[in-house]
């Protein structure tokens, strides 16, 4: 399939871990990418060789989701190299594990400002090139922000990044109704446990293994999981779907049980 010929994605945090199965889902199939990344020049390279080789038009620009104005000159850059911006991924994310009893304030402020303030300045800034598209003749564009379960399941020593997947998951439903008279699609992935090397800052590989046996499809998800889940709901074929969630995580919700006994 070619769902994506002529193209152009923007994918945050896109250089590796979950925002690269994004791309590589996409490039697959068609789409040229802009890959943002943060103090990542390396991966973002070899995942622009990776999407070259699949015969893709690779755009790499380094700039913290934070920075409003980084933001703003990032779909700058993206649209004077490719004139135009068909899909947005809010992928790009930060996470510093404390308990709230002896949580850092400065910590908790960073995973706001990357997790949720930057989901907000991303989608902003697609949502107004896409209007400008359309009122220009150009069709409608789709937006999708990657949130988490933890949006919805109190993970202990998350409290930051907890709050902020739950803020941005209401915020992309409120972005969808705002947007529905230009039809820009808006969704959101909540991921399950994903086997990213974000999730290697904190577990061992035994660690994992051993966890892996413990859920309901016996192993982590991949990137590439959510990059098949991504491609579905940014292609033509989810024409009909806007506001909605879909949670990509391998049973772990409804596979969760209370104590016996």
């Amino acid at each position: 399939m070619a769902r994506f010929e002529g193209k152009v994605a923007l994918i945050t945090g896109s250089s590796r871990g979950i925002g690269r199965g994004i791309a590589e889902a996409l490039a697959a199939e068609g789409a040229d990418i802009v890959i943002n990344h943060l103090d990542d020049a390396d991966n973002a390279r070899s995942t622009a060789a990776t999407l070259g080789s699949l015969g893709r038009q690779v755009l790499i620009h380094e700039a913290d989701v934070a920075d409003r104005a980084a933001v703003i000159e990032m779909f700058r850059a993206a649209v004077d190299h490719f004139d135009h911006i068909d899909i947005v991924v809010a992928n790009a994310a930060f996470s510093i594990r404390e308990p709230v009893l002896s949580a850092h304030w400065e910590n908790v402020r960073t995973v706001i400002e990357v997790a949720q303030f930057g989901v907000f300045h991303t989608c902003q800034r697609a949502a107004q090139q896409m209007v400008a598209q359309i009122e220009g003749g150009r069709p409608g564009g789709k937006i999708l922000v990657i949130g988490s379960i933890l949006g919805e399941y109190p993970f202990p020593t998350s409290s930051a990044y907890n709050m902020a997947k739950a803020a941005i998951e209401h915020f992309a439903r409120t972005l969808a109704a705002e947007l529905l008279p230009y039809r820009i699609n808006v969704n959101v992935i909540n991921p399950g446990w994903i086997d990213t090397p974000g999730e290697r800052r904190y577990t061992s590989d035994a660690e994992i293994a051993a966890a892996a046996q413990t859920l309901p499809w016996k192993r982590l998800g991949t990137p590439a999981d959510i990059g098949k889940a991504a491609a579905f709901l940014l292609s033509d074929d989810a024409d009909y779907i806007t506001g909605t969630t879909l949670r990509v995580d391998g049973g772990y919700m409804v596979g969760l049980r209370l104590p016996r006994g």
